[in-house]
């Protein structure tokens, strides 16, 4: 499993926690309609998670084109190692004229993520898990498909509750329920396989309270 611990080294829930994370994901989302690919949730106690504490994320053994989820201050992180694919489809213009931020213009993220892929990284994405609508749990369908989660769709995340879109980026689309892209919460690179979530890079100062809408 991909460790994830408090900055300070507290360790996470037992596994019972664990398992009522995702039967309680899956109710949220109705029976069968969204699988994550991948579940971690060695978090922090509660206590620290309510004090906002900064959790690290080690993505050694993540492999290209898996998501990991891990929670943080209550809500899912989504963490993605995108594939060389993936992060062409940010450019792809079939794609970016479906959106209707491509750009980044309102704050959902902090300045250093306001760029096309949204990231420190291109190749590596960390998004809050929660639509923007009604805060329902968007699924991860990372390739192109003909039927699935709905016809002739070019990849990205699908929240079933009310069908809002959003590319890979967690950039919305037009036309869906949901009025502003996914929010980016503030994280920065420990090394190249670390990354620290609630934490600002050096020398940055952005707050969560920035954010427009979660």
């Amino acid at each position: 499993m991909t460790d994830a611990t408090t900055a300070d080294g507290a360790k996470g829930p037992p596994r019972r926690d664990f398992l009522k994370l995702v039967t309680g994901a899956m109710a949220a989302v109705g029976t069968g309609a969204v699988v994550w690919t991948f579940i971690d949730s060695m978090n922090p106690d509660k206590a620290t998670i309510a004090a906002g504490a900064p959790i690290d994320i080690n993505l050694a053994h993540v492999a290209e084109g898996q998501q990991i989820v891990v929670l943080w201050r209550g809500k899912p992180m989504l963490v993605v190692k995108r594939t060389p694919a993936a992060v062409a489809s940010l450019k792809d213009q079939k794609i970016v004229k479906l959106l209707s931020d491509p750009d980044s213009k309102v704050d959902q993220q902090p300045p250093y993520a306001q760029n096309w892929h949204r990231s420190l990284k291109p190749e590596i994405a960390v998004l809050i898990g929660v639509c923007t609508h009604l805060g329902c749990l968007p699924g991860y369908f990372p390739k192109p498909s003909a039927t699935t989660p709905v016809p002739d769709w070019p990849s990205g995340y699908f929240c079933p509750c009310h069908g809002s879109k959003y590319d890979l980026a967690g950039r919305v689309w037009k036309g869906v329920p949901a009025p502003y892209n996914l929010p980016v919460p503030p994280y920065h690179f420990l090394s190249d396989t670390m990354i620290r979530i609630g934490e600002n890079p050096p020398g940055q100062n952005w707050s969560m309270s920035n954010i427009v809408q979660m």
